[in-house]
């Protein structure tokens, strides 16, 4: 395995899982955040413990697909002591035709500008809030959190007022992910959402995207359908592990 910083860096961390000469898993750590890794067999995750533990880590929480972020909940446990607790199911998607909502809300999209970071700001600190994320998002913390990186797009009324969000990572190597998708509570079930989510789509694919990928709660009935409707398909299920402090 290799790293690309040293633990306690206030950088994002790589990794790689090698054999043969050849990756055959990666994994990533943002600052102050947990840790995420692509599919790994048991033996492997008891290994990439084993090595970040060697290493002076502790992580807060894992997540990967669900096999994989149950095999390495119980290897990290085995290595330090600490009790996993599942924080979340989530359902992995990827865009297939996109089809726009039906009925479709009045309106337009607009992309987010310098004046808007406040507002931005405010609904990604909201957004958070609802998911239940343990992170402090304000003018002095938002260079460093997850959703500094990324491109924000309303979905605004006739006259100009915003009423939904969503965000949209850097494109990398064709591929953009969709997070977060916000409305404020007393503008729900419009299909500002949908329309917002849809509008980034399209602009996504417009500029060369090859997948468009998002996550949703296993448990949110109401996100699921919605995204189907738009052309979303389920590809993968997900989990998330938060690590009590233990005494191993």
């Amino acid at each position: 395995m290799a790293l690309t910083a040293a633990e306690g860096t206030p950088v994002p961390v790589f990794g790689a899982w090698e054999s043969a000469g050849e990756v055959r898993a990666v994994f990533h750590r943002f600052p102050g955040g947990g840790l995420s890794v692509t599919p790994l067999t048991p033996a492997q995750a008891d290994s990439l413990a084993a090595f970040l533990v060697s290493a002076g880590w502790s992580l807060p929480s894992a997540g990967g697909d669900r096999a994989t972020a149950v095999a390495f909940a119980e290897a990290w446990q085995r290595h330090t002591g600490a009790t996993p607790v599942l924080r979340v199911r989530l359902h992995l998607h990827r865009l297939g035709v996109l089809t726009p909502p039906s009925p479709f809300p009045v309106g337009r999209g607009r992309v987010a500008g310098e004046r808007d970071h406040s507002l931005v700001m405010g609904w990604c600190r909201d957004f958070a809030a609802d998911v239940g994320e343990a992170v402090v998002v304000d003018a002095d913390t938002w260079a460093g959190t997850r959703f500094a990186e990324k491109r924000y797009t309303f979905w605004e009324t006739p006259e100009g007022v915003p009423v939904s969000m969503a965000g949209v990572n850097p494109m990398v190597g064709g591929q953009v992910r969709v997070d977060p998708v916000y409305t404020p509570a007393h503008l729900r079930g419009f299909g500002y959402a949908a329309a917002v989510t849809a509008e980034v789509s399209r602009a996504a694919l417009a500029a060369g995207a090859t997948d468009v990928v998002l996550f949703t709660n296993a448990a949110n009935r109401t996100s699921n359908a919605l995204y189907r409707r738009i052309g979303f398909v389920p590809i993968a299920d997900w989990a998330v592990y938060d690590f009590m402090a233990g005494h191993g």
